[in-house]
């Protein structure tokens, strides 16, 4: 196992001091190697806060009596006195980052950056900058230089800074992607009957196609061409109840040019054929 660590006046204990705003009090890196599995077990926690962050393989993290299995870009923060269980396996080639800090505005400073504290799991991404930022605290924290303190507090700052950089970019993702999927939804709405190209359609919006696509179906839970067979099956629908229109005239109506294509497409999903369909509706209506 390779070990690459640093501790405030070199003692590896828990270090509660108030008198500043964020204070480090330790960090290192560990990459699991040659043992089996590396384990951390705090029943009751630590009195600090402690941040670590998953460079490349994944840990295994026991919060509230549940496993969660954390993959690389994600960082785990635990709070003072919050009980602490976790395990890093050889096979799962972790390579994580921690470190550990006080002071008497870490609440304060960790809201003012969006670190929501009630999740303790948050995914930010892979970067060198991250590694970067932690190999300097390391540095800082081993050397003692004139001012080091003051310098590695700044460093994490810095880390915060990159944390909240990536929260609000995944705000705007997501923000981008509803936009993206309403726009698209009252397109296909517009345009179901006709021949639509998901490719060209993401090409005429600057969009990848298949970024389009997955943030589609997360939101909509169809995929675009879901979507839009089921848009052409209930306009069916609505034409054999209501009109006389002959199977192959709402065929092309809806989009087809092919009525026995739409006639088997549309028993797969219905269950019965447009012609059993509108007698079983017409039966319902005389009926009532």
């Amino acid at each position: 196992m390779f070990m690459n660590v640093a501790y405030l006046n070199n003692s590896t204990s828990t270090v509660v001091d108030n008198t500043k705003p964020l204070i480090v009090t330790s960090c290192g890196n560990y990459r699991v190697k040659n043992r089996s599995e590396v384990v951390t077990h705090r029943p009751k926690g630590r009195k600090d806060y402690q941040l670590l962050y998953i460079a490349s393989g994944k840990g295994h993290f026991f919060i509230h009596g549940e496993e969660k299995t954390v993959s690389a870009g994600n960082i785990i923060i635990y709070l003072p006195d919050q009980p602490q269980e976790y395990v890093y396996y050889r096979a799962d080639q972790t390579d994580v980052y921690w470190v550990h800090f006080t002071g008497n505005e870490v609440e304060e400073i960790l809201n003012y950056y969006n670190i929501n504290l009630k999740n303790n799991i948050l995914y930010i991404g892979t970067s060198p900058d991250y590694q970067w930022l932690f190999g300097q605290m390391i540095q800082e924290l081993q050397l003692c230089r004139p001012r080091y303190d003051e310098l590695i507090s700044l460093q994490l700052r810095n880390i915060f800074v990159l944390i909240s950089r990536a929260i609000m970019s995944a705000k705007k993702f997501s923000s981008t992607s509803e936009k993206e999927v309403a726009f698209a939804m009252h397109y296909f709405r517009k345009n179901y009957n006709t021949e639509i190209s998901i490719e060209e359609y993401s090409e005429s919006r600057g969009l990848s196609n298949c970024w389009f696509i997955q943030c589609f179906k997360e939101i909509t839970g169809s995929s675009p061409l879901q979507y839009i067979l089921k848009l052409r099956i209930s306009n069916a629908q609505n034409l054999l109840e209501n009109t006389d229109y002959t199977i192959t005239e709402i065929a092309n109506m809806v989009g087809y040019t092919n009525s026995l294509y739409f006639s088997r497409l549309f028993h797969k999903y219905i269950g019965m054929s447009p012609k059993e369909y509108r007698k079983v509706k017409l039966k319902e209506n005389l009926r009532e």
